[in-house]
């Protein structure tokens, strides 16, 4: 079984989903750092250099790779939502896929493609974590952010742009950094500390597992489940 995990962003997933896919697989999947070097239960990951080009150029090169190697039997693709919804990433996707069709270049049947849309994107998730949430806050920023919308009680998923903010994405990134200030972490882009790490994706899971919130967390994490049941 191998994987080709096609990420959106330049950075930080870059840093989180090995992470990932090390606990999610429970260490039965090997990083190769090449494509072609896939043998047996690898997985390589590939950054699209951010939206849209993962979609206008990195997918279709990335389809013709998996083709010409013929070893892979999911392609995983790694988007976030931002200001579009779940259905209509999914959407767009497909309307690609069409168009590369008529190019002439098609996924291999043996191929599976997945798509995991982060809603709204990666630091959505990571709000998630009840135990890291401090109800009581020294700061004077992050009870603003809680009096608008409390992330520890209310799905992230679902948080609306505070009036500072001109997209989600932003705002949300904002309001981890300063969840985690308070925890003396400091949260970047391009140092997403121990939010991919075992005990904080656990209590992301516990959170989806309990709540019903951060669906699209937990649609990556059962992809996984199912994928690993399959591992020789």
């Amino acid at each position: 079984m191998n994987l080709y995990f096609l990420v959106e962003g330049r950075s930080t997933e870059k840093k989180v989903y090995p992470k990932f896919i090390e606990y999610f697989f429970e260490g039965k999947l090997t990083r190769v750092n090449q494509f072609h070097k896939v043998v047996e239960n690898n997985y390589f990951l590939l950054s699209g250099n951010g939206y849209p080009r993962i979609f206008t150029d990195i997918l279709k090169n990335s389809i013709e790779d998996i083709n010409s190697v013929d070893s892979y039997d999911y392609l995983v693709v790694c988007i976030d939502a931002d200001e579009n919804s779940v259905e209509e990433r999914k959407t767009e996707l497909n309307d690609y896929l069409k168009e590369f069709k008529e190019e002439g270049i098609e996924l291999s049947n043996k191929c599976t493609i997945e798509l995991i849309v982060q809603n709204r994107c990666l630091e959505t998730w990571f709000l998630g974590n009840k135990v890291d949430y401090k109800t009581n806050p020294s700061g004077r920023i992050l009870p603003k952010y809680q009096d608008f919308y409390n992330v520890s009680e209310l799905d992230p998923e679902l948080m609306p742009i505070y009036k500072d903010f001109d997209n989600h994405a932003n705002f949300h990134f904002a309001y981890l950094r300063e969840m985690l200030l308070e925890r003396n972490v400091r949260y970047s882009k391009n140092h997403p500390r121990h939010v991919a790490e075992k005990p904080y994706l656990e209590r992301l899971i516990e959170r989806g597992v309990s709540d019903n919130h951060i669906m699209s967390f937990m649609h990556f994490y059962r992809l996984c489940n199912k994928i690993k049941e399959k591992l020789e």
